[in-house]
């Protein structure tokens, strides 16, 4: 880059600056350093998919942030708060002054502020910005365009909270795109002109912790690419990365369902190592990371997120949970949907020992079992269950059923966790028809408590099992499921009629539970059913064969798939 561009961006930083007012801030500010204050994010939340929404707040699957959705969260444990935002669509003018319009940075402001008044930690960012217009990758980027942009923005952004307390923490830019060094080589400049358009607004920020960004805010490439900024010595600052993996086990892809072996918590430590080796004396936290709810079996998720949050903890980095508004806290309700799960997060977060429930964690196995549930099959006969949990030390004080503790007469439990419910305790499911029986609560010496919901299943029905593709309007395709136990759809496998798959052929070379399956974003599990997406009937379409979907459901054992077919 020529020494004349740099002189002029930086020129541009002062001139928006100082076009602006740079407030004498009459509040204190209580100065800390980056490890400190990314230590008190633990455990975090993310309001995603709102103002971060494109192209305006509310335009995907949520509300408009509230205040008693901040106070929810922090009622339910959490320490801080990450705010995405998209600021892409609220500019005012084009360059080179790049306006931000006044009410959306009001609007910033007031979610803010709410969050600060509950005393979280927060962290505020440029989110869907680095794939809008921020993106190097794409072919002719205007790389001048997004340097400019990006230092007006944080210009703005930096002078209206330029007052705010230290609990406010500036990102540089989300996930940032790129894959070479070319690429993060800008990217190394924007952190640069971040940092000075941050100093230059004044106010506390200084001494205000930021967040710098590294490509894709992934272990990886942040390792290879990331060049520590060699001004403003004395500015407290750290990285952060973004955690999602395994894809497809986090997301429901392919079929997987299955997480717990050695070799999958192997590889999450060497994922964590590999940065912790690169960046052990900066001060780094997991700015996203989730497992999704409604694609994933439970006890398997629940394993998941303890050894992940523990994990964490023991290289230092508090996590921020991504919430979509999907998978974790239902926003109208103001229930979470997998209370059990962030129990055993937050109790992680704390450094205490959970207990778990066991599953299936054999990438080859040909069925999975779960120790978040009891299914019992309707019209077989009862007779003693056996469940396996995972104690880590503990012991287990109690049962109960809806408050009502259970006797030494309706079950027992081993040393090594193998818990026995009597068939006499049981033997009111053999008259239950299909569904949830009733969830018993298990109390352990430490840790969360768990559940366990005994079912009463068999195989689901669908009043429509054959669709004509050429009659199909274009579009999300939803297919009722009249459920017969567990209300959950846990693989789709898509089988053409000559035999191959559908898709992803390679997938052949996985474990029965997963060969042929459909990836994420072809279909989800819905409340009443299954929903096909219009990209996923675009490719039904294009087969030039029929196609049969194979609809799985827990648990996950054979002949219990129903057969939906697609003919032309």
């Amino acid at each position: 880059m020529h020494v004349s561009h740099v002189l002029s961006i930086l020129a541009t930083v002062a001139y928006v600056t100082n076009s602006q007012s740079i407030q004498n801030c009459t509040r204190t500010f209580k100065s800390t350093t980056a490890a400190a204050a990314f230590a008190a994010l633990d455990p975090g939340w993310n309001l995603g998919n709102t103002l971060d929404a494109v192209p305006n707040e509310g335009s995907w699957n949520n509300p408009p942030a509230q205040a008693s959705t901040l106070a929810q969260v922090k009622a339910r444990g959490f320490k801080s708060i990450r705010i995405p935002v998209t600021w892409a669509y609220h500019f005012t003018s084009d360059s080179p002054t790049w306006q931000v319009d006044k009410t959306f940075m009001d609007r910033v402001e007031t979610v803010v502020d709410q969050a600060l008044a509950l005393d979280f930690s927060v962290v505020l960012n440029v989110h869907h910005d680095s794939w809008v217009w921020a993106d190097p990758s794409v072919a002719n980027a205007n790389t001048t365009m997004i340097e400019e942009k990006f230092t007006r923005l944080w210009s703005q952004i930096a002078s209206r909270f330029s007052c705010k307390s230290s609990k406010l923490i500036f990102e540089a830019l989300n996930e940032p795109a790129g894959s070479t060094k070319e690429h993060a080589d800008l990217l190394n400049r924007l952190n640069t002109y971040f940092l000075d358009a941050v100093n230059r607004a004044g106010g506390h920020n200084p001494n205000r912790v930021l967040s710098l960004s590294g490509l894709n805010m992934n272990t990886e490439l942040t390792s290879l690419y990331f060049t520590r900024p060699t001004t403003y010595p004395l500015q407290p600052w750290g990285l952060q990365f973004h955690y999602y993996s395994p894809y497809d086990f986090v997301f429901g892809a392919w079929g997987k369902t299955i997480w717990g072996s050695d070799a999958d918590k192997a590889s999450l430590v060497n994922d964590f190592e590999l940065f912790h080796g690169n960046f052990s004396h900066v001060p780094t936290f997991i700015g996203e990371w989730s497992v999704s709810t409604g694609q994933t079996e439970t006890a398997a998720r629940w394993k998941y997120t303890d050894f992940f949050v523990s994990t964490a903890k023991k290289y230092g980095y508090s996590s921020m949970q991504w919430d979509n508004g999907n998978d974790q806290l239902d926003r109208t309700t103001g229930k979470w949907r997998d209370e059990v799960g962030i129990d055993i997060l937050l109790a992680a977060a704390a450094g205490k020992v959970n207990s778990l429930a066991d599953s299936t964690e054999d990438g080859s196995a040909t069925s999975q079992f779960s120790s978040a549930y009891y299914f019992h099959k309707l019209n077989t006969p009862i007779a003693d269950a056996q469940i396996q949990y995972i104690l880590n030390g503990n012991t287990l004080l109690s049962i109960t059923d809806n408050s009502t503790p259970l006797t030494p007469a309706d079950f027992s439990i081993t040393p090594s966790g193998l818990l026995t419910l009597s068939a006499s305790y049981l033997s009111p499911l053999a008259t239950a028809q299909p569904g949830l029986h009733k969830t018993l609560t298990l109390t352990f010496s430490a840790g969360a408590p768990l559940t366990l919901s005994l079912y009463v299943y068999t195989t689901p029905t669908l009043p429509v099992t054959t669709y004509n593709l050429t009659s199909l309007p274009p579009g999300d395709l939803h297919i009722p499921i009249s459920y017969a136990g567990l209300p959950q759809v846990a693989a789709v496998k898509a089988v053409l009629a000559d035999g191959s798959y559908l898709t992803d052929a390679w997938t052949m070379y996985l474990g029965v539970l997963q060969r042929g399956y459909w990836t994420f974003g072809e279909w989800e599990g819905e409340g009443a059913g299954l929903k096909i997406s219009a990209s996923g009937v675009e490719r039904l379409r294009g087969a030039g064969q029929d196609v049969k979907l194979g609809v799985e459901f827990f648990p996950r054992v054979e002949g219990e798939a129903v057969v939906v077919r697609f003919v032309r």
